[in-house]
């Protein structure tokens, strides 16, 4: 019998002796054990705080990288973990909430590496004057944690909890240990073991123990934090543990939640928000077999629809179809084990003391390629609670399975009351094509619950339901909720992270924060800052321009471009009363004042504009006054290479606007500006190809030289050289393009990155495991072909500048194309043979 592996200090291994059995959720096969028994518990958490050094001093987006990489990585693997994943009971739908769930989150706290810094830890809000004058200041940053997270899951989501909640500490730069429930640790495990074997993720970032580690709080540190996802009681116990008190330690709890979806009094049997509402009810209860903690627990109707809602779900669960979920008329699996069935069993009589079942029992019922006896099923079971406010049970006892309770109200306040009285909850929604109902509800309601979804004909289509939280909105609630909170898109980040307060004059702060702060002492380049790549471009870095005078003539040409004839601009005899004293340029004519000022008109590293972030006009500047402008770059912020463009980042730029002639301090600055500039990295990777390159590398070439890898000799390299330059100048052209019409594109971008060909590529001319023939006597003759092809590559670019020629892998290609592929090409061979 197999045993369920964990992953601890660098390898996977498994604790002592037998462990606890686990069994197939359908079919009621014991196939593997759980235990955890014997782990160094302290050691565990040591060596992640150690290791997750590594994590600590990447950067964002190079953690960022790491998680869509990692993404990319399992969903190449994803039929293996689904193959799994109906072992816990759950269908393909169910699968495809864990799963692809779980890496939807990776991808999505993978893109908010584009809101942070260029560096390991966040810069927080704007800077704060703490003296007139602005030379003492202060402001907020945040930097890793040094201690590990420590996730104890639920069973439920083997896959997504994980995830949802590692994605978020791994972008933070902090390692994790996580703990998945022993009834479906086997598929955490199989997607821990892929996400080590991958590489992607460095040595200590994760560590898996599969199961329960009783101890796991024992020594954990003030630099640790702990998320717990179940129940609320035991919760609690953890919450209130020695060691996280002593040491105050975060601890985030998610547990039970009697979540309550309402039906507005306006969408009556016949419109589309009734019958939406019974389908979303009729989902939450079924998904997972009901297993979900954003399941609708309560279901809050009109006295007067009861019935017709009663009927309608009725018949709606009647199409339930249970069994084996490999098949795709199976519409609901089974829970996690024969134990849960129990425990819901229970909690359905204590909720039927009041309240009364009307649909479905604890019979046999028929399953698809399934025996019921030996699966963990249980039919979708209804119950209704007449006197709602009276009895308490379907407010404070949650059925964790296909359970729900349908309960009336006789007005939004009471369903308001109603829904407040489960005393928090992680999610409630409102069916209702009244948005004053929506209104109402949500506000008056929203302090009882982490999330509100209001659902109508318009939004219905791309509503993602009821029970779906979401990477960039917060997932937790107040409460019986466990008062915690999850994701959240950035604010989800900072929970890992310590947020410090630092003061010092604004120049200390610029080299500590990254980011040039207002009146912090200018770097002087010592050439345009628009003439340096991203790399060489720092914070502080600046410019001060010559001066320019703006003209009545330049204020009267400014209006008639751009049609703004506002008085102030253009009938001086209307300016009593206002701010104004003379004739007054358009606040957009001195930004464009401004960049004419600092723009370096030469070609250059800076490829674009990128937009305008921030802008304000401090006072206003008159026809004949004499302006400067001071560039300064404020922060540099990574961006991945996209499309056809050579790979950049954004600089953003601080513009000060100064009035040259004024006498008063105060009065010198009158406009600032943030600009963004999209700005050309170095090019480091590849030697730049012509022909006195190709020259010197083929001088150091002779019929001794071996291939690192490939079968090619030194001249089957050189005359296959010489081959694509003459299918560039189509002199060879007697070929089909070998990549299809859809991926073209795609293939292309790839020239214009910094990133080396893939070593044993086969080009689609040349034969499979055999060398070509040979054109020449020998390596001297074929060297001199080769450079004479060069020549006429050249030549026929510059006779045919907008030539385009095909290629058997990238399609047709521009000159500047082969020139990039060329670079790539001869790099590509030259290091094949060791001469670069």
């Amino acid at each position: 019998m197999q045993t369920t592996q964990s992953y601890i200090q660098g390898q996977w291994t498994q604790g002592k002796g037998e462990g606890k059995p686990i069994f197939d959720s359908i079919t009621g096969e014991h196939f593997t054990n759980i235990n955890v028994d014997g782990f160094d518990v302290p050691e565990v958490l040591a060596y992640g705080r150690e290791k997750g050094d590594t994590l600590r001093k990447m950067t964002f987006q190079e953690r960022g990288n790491m998680l869509k990489a990692l993404a990319f990585h399992l969903q190449k693997k994803k039929r293996v973990f689904y193959d799994l994943s109906y072992r816990t009971g759950a269908t393909k739908m169910d699968s495809w909430f864990d799963i692809d769930g779980g890496f939807g989150n990776l991808f999505a706290n993978a893109s908010l590496r584009k809101l942070f810094p260029n560096q390991p830890f966040d810069v927080e809000g704007d800077p704060i004057d703490l003296s007139h004058g602005g030379r003492f200041m202060a402001h907020h940053i945040l930097v890793p944690k040094e201690g590990v997270a420590i996730h104890i899951n639920a069973f439920n989501f083997p896959v997504w909890g994980m995830l949802e909640k590692c994605a978020v500490n791994w972008m933070a730069g902090v390692p994790a240990v996580v703990l998945p429930a022993p009834q479906s640790a086997y598929l955490t495990e199989a997607v821990v073991k892929e996400i080590i074997a991958s590489g992607i993720l460095p040595e200590g970032g994760l560590q898996l123990i599969s199961g329960t580690a009783k101890n796991i709080l024992d020594s954990t540190e003030s630099q640790d934090i702990v998320t717990f996802t179940g129940s609320a009681k035991t919760g609690r116990l953890l919450k209130n543990h020695p060691r996280l008190l002593e040491e105050s330690v975060p601890f985030t709890m998610e547990a039970d939640s009697l979540n309550a979806s309402v039906l507005g009094e306006d969408a009556v049997p016949g419109t589309p928000e009734f019958d939406l509402f019974i389908r979303e009810v009729r989902n939450e209860m079924t998904v997972k077999c009901g297993q979900k903690c954003t399941a609708i627990r309560r279901i809050l109707v009109p006295e007067q629809l009861i019935e017709d809602v009663q009927i309608a779900l009725g018949k709606a669960l009647d199409k339930v179809t249970l069994g084996d979920p490999r098949l795709k008329e199976v519409r609901m699996g089974s829970l996690i084990d024969k134990n849960q069935v129990e425990a819901v069993k229970k909690s359905i009589l204590e909720l039927s003391k009041t309240a009364e079942l009307v649909y479905g029992n604890f019979d046999e019922a028929k399953t698809i390629g399934a025996d019921y006896a030996k699966g963990a099923f249980m039919k979708p079971i209804l119950l209704r609670e007449n006197h709602p406010f009276e009895n308490e049970a379907a407010h404070i006892t949650e059925a964790f399975g296909p359970v729900s309770t349908l309960m009336p109200y006789k007005t939004l306040e009471d369903a308001i009351k109603l829904s407040k009285k489960g005393k928090g909850s992680l999610v409630s929604s409102i069916f209702t094509n009244s948005d004053i109902i929506a209104r109402d509800y949500t506000i008056q309601a929203a302090s009882h619950h982490g999330r509100i979804l209001s659902i109508n004909r318009e939004s219905a289509k791309q509503s993602t339901g009821h029970g779906a939280p979401l990477p960039n909105l917060v997932h937790g609630g107040p409460g019986r909720a466990g008062g915690g909170e999850e994701m959240g898109g950035k604010r989800g980040i900072k929970h890992f992270m310590q947020r410090c307060a630092i003061q010092g004059s604004p120049t200390t702060l610029t080299e500590i924060t990254g980011i040039y702060q207002p009146k912090a002492d200018y770097k002087d380049a010592e050439n345009h800052p628009f003439a340096y790549h991203w790399e060489d471009i720092q914070p502080g870095m600046s410019l001060k321009t010559h001066n320019r005078t703006l003209t009545d003539t330049d204020i009267i040409n400014f209006g008639n471009l751009t049609w703004d004839h506002f008085y102030a601009h253009t009938d001086i005899t209307s300016l009593e009363g206002s701010i104004f004293e003379q004739r007054t340029a358009h606040g957009y004519l001195i930004i464009s004042a401004a960049a004419g000022l600092f723009v370096y008109p030469n070609k250059g590293p800076v490829a674009a504009n990128y937009g305008l972030e921030e802008i304000r006009f401090l006072r206003p500047l008159y026809h004949n006054d004499t302006i400067h402008v001071r560039l300064t770059c404020k922060e540099k912020v990574d961006r991945d290479q996209k499309g056809k463009e050579l790979p950049s980042g954004i600089v953003k730029w601080y513009v000060e606007v100064f009035d040259t002639e004024a006498v008063e301090e105060d009065d010198k600055l009158v406009a600032i500006a943030t600009i963004l500039t999209m700005v050309q990295k170095k090019q480091t990777t590849f030697y730049e190809v012509d022909r006195s390159f190709i020259e010197d590398k083929l001088r150091e070439l002779d019929e001794s030289a071996t291939a690192q890898w490939g079968l090619m000799t030194p001249q089957h390299m050189v005359e296959h050289l010489e081959m694509s330059l003459r299918i560039a100048t189509g002199e060879i052209s007697n070929f089909e393009i070998n990549a299809p019409e859809e991926h073209i594109e795609k293939v292309q971008e790839t020239l214009y990155n910094y990133e080396k060909m893939p070593r044993g590529y086969k080009m689609p001319l040349m034969k499979k495991d055999e060398l070509e023939p040979l054109k020449y006597e020998g390596l001297s003759e074929a060297k001199m072909s080769l450079l004479e092809a060069y020549d006429n590559f050249v030549v026929f670019f510059r006779e045919h500048p907008k030539a385009i020629t095909k290629n058997a892998v990238f399609g047709e290609l521009t000159s500047f194309d082969w020139k990039l592929l060329n670079r790539k090409h001869f790099n590509h061979h030259f290091q094949q043979f060791g001469l670069i």
